[in-house]
């Protein structure tokens, strides 16, 4: 738990279905092809997206053979500044799968003749091959040059499920260790080795909480500046949030830590907060506001390690919200975006000491069967208990309740 602000986790859902699996290295091109049945414009729009789908596979081979000029060569040179920060930051982040598929057609851009928007899902693994890529739909325009069109600008995702990655927009410095990648701004590259040296700590704790087989194969961390906290992935986070996971397909959530104000100690305990909801959750996040204190408690659990009850962080926070008026129902309390710090920091310590309770009583294994039941297969809590712990719900929600309570006394 972080003493200047609490954890927030943006867990929105998954931004492409369908995800293909990545083969290695080499990029792969799905070709639009031109049907007998297409209106004149169609077949237009149809051949100018073979000749794109052309351009991006030379573009995507550049790319994962450090080809930065053959990278840039598909582009007109208003580009390639845009272009070259893209380039640099993917190599930083040892891209080892990148694959471009083009979403639909081309369309004319109305005013600029010659121009077209077309939409590209691209497809990533970072350092690992083969893995399970993340997707992210781009715009792309293009103007036509014969048979090499010419890329003259590509968009941010802006995608209303995760925001825009912040290698798209951001030059990046990044330290990779055996379990985690972590990225920041070349102004902040001194804060890497010991970054890196906490987030694989933090690691080894989150990788026990892997549920379904949803370890990722490398914990993906960015660690913002004030600037880059206010862009990266949308920015626009509660004000007492101290860092997120926003999942982005293929069994990754990307982690982001509030550079501004955060101490080394807070962020231990937030790398493991964080990297335990990157472990343990699904894809596609999870049911709602009524289980928030079963993830938040999962991974305030996590963050806290071994240390006694007593020594909680937001214990006093807690006791503050007990006697203020908590009607003692763990749905629902979650908190407000607008919400204060000590009311933020007594909801997280409600769902800790309502998990911490479960785990004293039955184990962290039955806890973690219990989470997968609820999170990931979408049972209800009464039905997840049952199988769990061979108890009602609502008598386990009582004696949670009952914990939280004394502890507070």
């Amino acid at each position: 738990m972080v003493v200047f602000l609490l954890l927030g986790c943006g867990l929105p859902a998954v931004l492409v279905v369908g995800v293909i699996r990545e083969t290695g290295a080499r990029p792969t091109i799905s070709r639009a092809g031109v049907s007998a049945t297409d209106d004149p414009a169609t077949a237009v729009a149809r051949g100018l997206s073979d000749r794109i789908t052309a351009q991006l596979h030379r573009q995507s081979a550049a790319l994962l053979g450090g080809d930065r000029a053959a990278f840039l060569a598909v582009a007109d040179p208003a580009a390639h500044n845009d272009l070259r920060r893209r380039f640099g930051a993917l190599r930083e982040l040892k891209v080892t799968g990148w694959r471009a598929e083009p979403s639909g057609l081309p369309v004319p851009i109305i005013g600029k003749p010659g121009e077209w928007r077309l939409l590209v899902r691209f497809q990533y693994c970072f350092v690992t091959p083969n893995c399970r890529p993340s997707p992210v739909l781009i715009g792309t325009r293009w103007r036509e040059n014969g048979d090499l069109p010419r890329l003259v600008a590509m968009e941010e995702s802006k995608s209303v499920e995760t925001g825009t990655r912040p290698w798209e927009i951001s030059d990046l410095a990044v330290a990779i260790g055996e379990r985690t990648i972590v990225a920041t701004t070349p102004a902040l590259r001194g804060k890497l080795p010991s970054l890196l040296t906490q987030a694989e700590a933090a690691a080894k704790v989150a990788d026990g909480y892997g549920v379904a087989g949803s370890r990722p194969d490398r914990y993906r961390i960015f660690y913002a500046g004030r600037t880059e906290w206010q862009r990266w992935y949308g920015g626009e986070r509660p004000e007492w949030t101290g860092g997120y996971a926003v999942t982005v397909g293929g069994g990754h959530h990307e982690v982001v830590l509030n550079a501004e104000g955060l101490s080394s100690s807070g962020t231990d305990d937030l790398l493991r907060h964080e990297l335990t909801h990157a472990s343990s959750l699904p894809e596609r996040g999870y049911p709602g506001k009524d289980t928030w204190w079963l993830v938040e408690g999962l991974a305030e659990f996590a963050g806290a390690g071994d240390q006694a009850v007593d020594r909680y962080e937001g214990i006093a926070e807690v006791r503050k919200l007990v006697r203020g008026g908590w009607d003692g129902k763990l749905a629902g309390i979650n908190p407000a975006d607008d919400a204060s710090a000590e009311r933020v920091a007594g909801s997280y310590g409600v769902g800790y000491l309502a998990v911490r309770h479960l785990v004293d009583r039955y184990g962290p294994q039955r806890l973690l069967t219990f989470f997968k039941s609820v999170v990931h297969d979408r049972r209800t809590l009464d039905a997840a208990a049952e199988t769990a712990f061979g108890e009602q719900w609502s008598t386990l929600h009582d004696e949670c309740v009952a914990y939280i309570r004394a502890t507070a006394a």
